[in-house]
């Protein structure tokens, strides 16, 4: 059976942003956040996969990405406004509160579990996520490489920072991708633009986003957490979270790195479309 995909452009705050909508018009809603150099489009074939009986999915290009605005202003990209820009876009779709499902990748994750204490999502998975960094000296540190990092992509383009970014050893597990899925990565990636790109890392990166631990206790909503095992890292900042929420499932998935639903698309879909189905 063919599925209904309609990709649109959406305006609220004086910006544009791409949505890709899948699937019928359903009461509940899955919406997708995707990583730093991602887009909507790039979820491929998960849109549709994810796209169950009575969920549509949204997904969303986050500011300085994909078919979504590009503003010269760095704060114009922080968390509050992401946010902010996140739920107007979601009012303007007709949206309610309670109707949606948030799930987040990497960068997006981060946005996710953020926008997830405004209280108006019924459940939230999170891939490969982080709460922010809690050591102050830590998140200066990450700022500044953020901000020397945005200073390198408005240098070197954008097609230069992708060869660095595809070969930095968080990625190192997507080498055993297929070639047609790594060159389809790889020119999505190209897609982006460097204001996008820089900015993005000086509003949004790690070392700008406020630190969420202390709220963790407070998030009493279900949720979901991915990770791949060979991340090592952010296996231990999902176990950490799945100590704090009141109620969290989390998964460890074998064999793979920080981009599960790459890696293991099949295992993914079957991770999320369960949780929906527990939580709809």
């Amino acid at each position: 059976m063919e599925m209904n995909t309609e990709s649109q452009h959406v305006y609220v705050n004086g910006t544009r942003f791409g949505v890709v909508l899948c699937g019928k018009q359903e009461q509940c809603k899955l919406v997708l956040l995707h990583g730093f150099t991602g887009s909507a489009v790039g979820w491929g074939k998960l849109l549709e996969n994810l796209a169950l009986p009575g969920i549509q999915v949204i997904a969303i290009d986050m500011l300085g990405h994909g078919q979504s605005d590009a503003p010269q202003d760095p704060q114009r990209y922080t968390m509050e406004h992401c946010q902010t820009d996140l739920l107007a876009v979601l009012g303007k779709l007709g949206v309610s509160n309670g109707d949606a499902i948030l799930l987040g990748y990497s960068m997006g994750g981060r946005v996710a579990l953020s926008s997830a204490f405004s209280g108006f999502f019924r459940a939230l998975i999170l891939e490969s996520a982080s709460p922010g960094l809690a050591d102050p000296i830590e998140r200066e540190q990450r700022r500044i490489s953020d901000m020397q990092l945005a200073t390198k992509i408005e240098r070197d383009g954008v097609a230069s920072f992708v060869e660095h970014w595809e070969n930095l050893p968080l990625f190192a597990s997507q080498s055993s991708l297929p070639d047609k899925d790594r060159q389809e990565l790889h020119t999505q990636r190209l897609n982006n633009r460097t204001l996008g790109l820089a900015n993005s890392l000086r509003g949004l990166g790690t070392g700008t986003q406020p630190a969420l631990h202390d709220r963790l206790a407070t998030l009493d909503i279900p949720i979901l957490l991915i990770a791949g095992e060979l991340d090592s890292k952010f296996c231990e900042i999902a176990r950490s979270m799945d100590h704090q929420f009141p109620q969290s499932q989390l998964h460890i998935v074998p064999g793979v790195g920080h981009t599960v639903h790459l890696e293991q698309p099949e295992i993914f879909v079957s991770l999320v479309t369960q949780f929906c189905t527990l939580v709809l």
